[in-house]
């Protein structure tokens, strides 16, 4: 009797161990896939401007409600959505208390329709606009995990809580190298607005929507969404340095930096024979600037020869100013032969406006590619135009025909005239 007691416990605790064995592999997959997953947060403006009744004859409110509840039906799976407010919960006069008014009306994380559309019916227009701090607790909502980050802030009015300028918040957000784009919608057509919003987004990478009608802003916020499930390339955050003997190593990849005015950043990169090094930079002036301005990318060798070059200049009608260029390595007949280091060298010639913020520097964007080189005669890289060539020679054969015959119908018109 007690051999088989003994049996039988042993036989559950394998049971226990089997079954513990199989749960912990299963939630480490869970886990794994939760912090791969897509996260959104959706940050609402329910200040009390939020009860004019100007989008298609109800309350922007109203149109708010009923974009977010379409939005929640069409949020696919796999995306980890919550819903932030500002302005929301209190009504008083006292500025302090007011701009701290934001908070987290669903959490982010995998998505329940019914608790979040019950959640949205809750909300009416109440207080201020505190944009900046919003932003600064949404970003805290999207913390942790490796997914794509995105934060889609609706507004129909400008912060009302400075100093803290929620550009100024956004630019601090974008130098964490966290991968977080903001994007921004404006339900008023105001210029203010519009140049608040606008720059929030173009400090992270993210766009700005002026929203006039309830199914723009529905449209607008489900392509948000469902962007934010594409896969990206997750930019890595690099950091250039004031020397090409100091800087970092780089791979094939996608690379973000800051530059200040006028500053020069460094990074190497080891290119094989018969290799070719294909790089563009693109410089973002995510605040005021003068209008006239460069970028330049060289790539050099370890003894500062220039090897080639690439530039872009701006006159303030673009905010992102890009140029790249290509080096192609010649084979060797030494297998044996070793990689050559190349210093590529970014600089610019922004200039600040008055009052303007020098730190953090400029968003830096730099790619990298090191591919097989070239092994066709007519590549563009090892032999200027190529075929090109033959295009230049035909648009010049058929100008000067086209001279020549134009030259002769006028001479013709003018002997018809006179016989006349």
């Amino acid at each position: 009797m007690i051999r088989t007691q003994r049996l039988a416990v042993g036989i559950c605790a394998l049971l226990a161990a089997f079954t513990v064995g199989i749960a912990f592999p299963a939630g480490a997959v869970a886990d794994e896939t939760t912090a791969d997953a897509p996260k959104v947060d959706l940050v609402l403006d329910v200040s009390g401007s939020m009860r004019a009744n100007d989008i298609d004859g109800k309350s922007r409110m109203a149109a708010a409600k009923q974009a977010f509840n379409e939005v929640l039906d069409a949020t696919p799976e796999e995306v980890q959505l919550g819903i932030r407010t500002l302005g929301a919960n209190y009504p008083g006069d006292d500025r302090k208390t007011g701009c701290k008014d934001t908070a987290q009306l669903y959490p982010v994380g995998p998505l329940n329709r019914t608790d979040a559309k019950t959640a949205v019916a809750t909300l009416s227009p109440t207080g201020w606009t505190p944009i900046g701090p919003a932003l600064l607790k949404a970003a805290d909502d999207l913390d942790g995990g490796t997914g794509s980050k995105r934060i889609v802030l609706i507004s129909d009015g400008e912060d009302t809580c400075a100093p803290l300028d929620p550009c100024e918040v956004a630019r601090e957000i974008a130098a964490k190298g966290v991968g977080l784009t903001i994007d921004t919608l404006g339900l008023v057509p105001n210029t203010k607005l519009r140049a608040q919003l606008s720059c929030i987004a173009e400090a992270t990478g993210g766009t700005y929507t002026s929203v006039e009608h309830a199914d723009e802003l529905t449209d607008k916020v489900n392509q948000l969404v469902d962007r934010a499930a594409d896969p990206v390339v997750t930019p890595v955050a690099t950091q250039g340095a004031d020397s090409c003997s100091q800087a970092p190593t780089l791979k094939s990849g996608l690379y973000t930096d800051r530059e200040e005015f006028g500053q020069e950043r460094w990074y190497r990169v080891d290119v094989n024979p018969g290799q070719e090094l294909r790089a563009s930079v693109s410089v973002a002036d995510d605040r005021a600037v003068n209008p006239d301005y460069g970028v330049l990318l060289r790539a050099v060798t370890v003894h500062q020869r220039e090897i080639v070059r690439g530039e872009a200049d701006g006159n303030g009608r673009t905010d992102v100013v890009s140029t790249g260029l290509r080096y192609p390595k010649a084979e060797s007949d030494d297998e044996n032969a070793p990689a050559e280091t190349v210093c590529l060298q970014v600089t610019n010639s922004f200039s600040a406006a008055a009052g303007v913020k020098a730190t953090p520097g400029l968003p830096l964007e730099l790619t990298v590619d090191v591919v097989d080189g070239p092994s066709q005669a007519s590549d563009v890289a090892s032999f200027g135009l190529g075929r090109g060539w033959w295009l230049l020679g035909a648009l010049i054969l058929a100008g000067f025909l086209a001279g020549v015959l134009w030259g002769w119908l006028s001479r013709w018109r003018v002997a018809v005239w006179r016989t006349n």
